[in-house]
């Protein structure tokens, strides 16, 4: 059961009616991502002084998460810190947090950038094949053109380490691309966890495309060498096979597939121990 939700000229479907009209005191609101399943659902708003900010707003009953909406009001203030934490320039730029009446808000700068996995435009196997899909379009670019983009992620995720910070649920929906400028940004780090942890979880959030053995597995641990492995995994889903890891597949050459590999080793100790090592191996290789 949905109700037809309208604000403004946009029209988009919740579980039930909740009030958005604080939205309407801020711009014009001209698009709006409702499909997630994290429980958020995001406006684009023009501003008066014609900037664009991007709102991610948690407290509506949306359409595909199941979860409680409490937690994820919880989930999206306890975000806030460490995006102020994480403020980096490879990351979407928060300006402003806020609670409204029934919720919670998180005010970013717009990017004029296109996410890698828009699984509600273009579902697999569209993602890998529409000659329209950002992925696709992505895959088309130079290898150096994507070696480009990476550095950018992996420079954002060794500061991160360097922060104390570990990385939960970084996968390509993570990911924002500007085909004009030719620049990345980060998006979607509300889950970004201070200091090493045990995964409670069994099997945690994120995109089995690229998670470690250890992020489905109860007591293991979750550390720098776990995002060594998703830093990897990124690689090969970039340049490579994504879970098709064999050589054939891989477009940068030896050097850099042999540091890949190595990241994306099922066994811990068989990785590279921090993701500054990772990249220090990797921009070794790079030369």
């Amino acid at each position: 059961m949905t109700v037809t939700v309208r604000l403004q000229a946009q029209t988009f479907p919740l579980r039930a009616s909740h009030d958005l009209t604080w939205l309407e005191g801020m711009g014009e609101v001209f698009d709006v991502f409702w499909q997630q399943d994290s429980g958020n659902i995001s406006f684009g708003v023009r501003l008066e002084d014609g900037s664009k900010k991007f709102v991610k707003y948690a407290g509506a009953e949306t359409v595909n998460y199941e979860g409680n909406v409490k937690e994820a009001v919880l989930r999206l203030r306890q975000a806030i810190p460490v995006y102020e934490a994480l403020a980096h320039q490879s990351l979407v730029n928060l300006v402003n947090h806020f609670s409204t009446r029934d919720g919670y808000a998180a005010v970013f700068e717009w990017f004029e950038g296109e996410n890698l996995h828009p699984h509600w435009s273009y579902p697999p196997p569209a993602k890998y094949t529409d000659p329209a899909s950002p992925y696709y379009r992505y895959r088309q670019l130079s290898v150096d053109q994507r070696l480009a983009s990476l550095d950018e992620i992996f420079a954002f995720h060794a500061f991160a380490e360097q922060k104390g910070f570990v990385a939960v649920d970084f996968y390509d929906g993570s990911i924002l691309y500007n085909f004009e400028s030719g620049t990345t940004r980060i998006c979607d780090i509300d889950l970004y966890r201070k200091g090493s942890f045990v995964n409670s979880m069994g099997r945690m959030w994120g995109s089995s495309r690229f998670m470690s053995p250890e992020e489905f597995e109860r007591g293991a641990i979750i550390d720098g060498i776990t995002n060594v492995f998703n830093m990897g995994a990124t690689a090969f889903g970039l340049l490579g096979g994504e879970l098709d890891r064999s050589w054939a597949k891989w477009e940068a050459g030896p050097e850099l597939y042999e540091v890949a590999l190595k990241a994306v080793e099922p066994e811990r100790e068989r990785r590279y121990s921090s993701v500054a090592e990772f990249c220090e191996a990797w921009n070794r290789q790079r030369i």
